[in-house]
């Protein structure tokens, strides 16, 4: 099914991502719902607690995010009074982003609530279950970055080309 699709639900990528919907809706829910941030902003939030002050371009390679998404990213979780910019040497330009008190807070109630979720999602799995997830993971995630950078260099992403026009809806 996986190595020979026969119809979109087939990829491996639209299976994955059915997967992270699911599980993730309860994640989204209570990031959003009751504690007023995302799950993108609360994974930079991790990221800079777990890590101590890290600079923007680092966060973003981290994160796997490009650097424009990072710094709006970081610029919401600053006005959140989440994390703060850390000006280095006097130089406005320099500057490693660091988790306030209310940060290193909101971390400290958020990861074992959604650790919990994570948890009741992978319990249906034994421990050589788990094991050969985490691995089968690693080894696709890692063929994926290959395949990425090998496979249809010649064409930008155009998210706006891909999106619906009016015309469309006239068919």
């Amino acid at each position: 099914m996986l190595r020979n699709p026969r119809v979109p639900d087939d990829f491996v990528n639209y299976r994955l991502l059915r997967l992270f919907a699911l599980a993730g809706a309860p994640v989204v829910r209570l990031c959003e719902g009751r504690y007023g941030v995302t799950r993108r902003e609360f994974r930079l939030l991790c990221l800079v607690v777990d890590g101590g002050p890290v600079s923007p371009s680092r966060l973003s390679e981290l994160a796997h995010l490009d650097p424009a998404r990072a710094s709006r990213v970081i610029a919401a979780l600053a006005r959140k009074r989440l994390v703060r910019r850390e000006v280095q040497s006097g130089d406005r330009r320099f500057a490693l982003i660091a988790a306030t008190r209310e940060g290193v807070a909101l971390h400290k109630e958020l990861f074992p609530q959604i650790a919990d979720i994570n948890r009741g999602v992978v319990s249906v799995l034994d421990a050589g279950q788990v094991k050969a997830l985490d691995q089968i993971l690693s080894v696709l995630t890692r063929h994926a970055e290959v395949v990425n950078s090998s496979i249809v260099l010649d064409v930008g992403a155009d998210r706006q080309r891909g999106r619906r026009s009016a015309d469309d809806d006239m068919a």
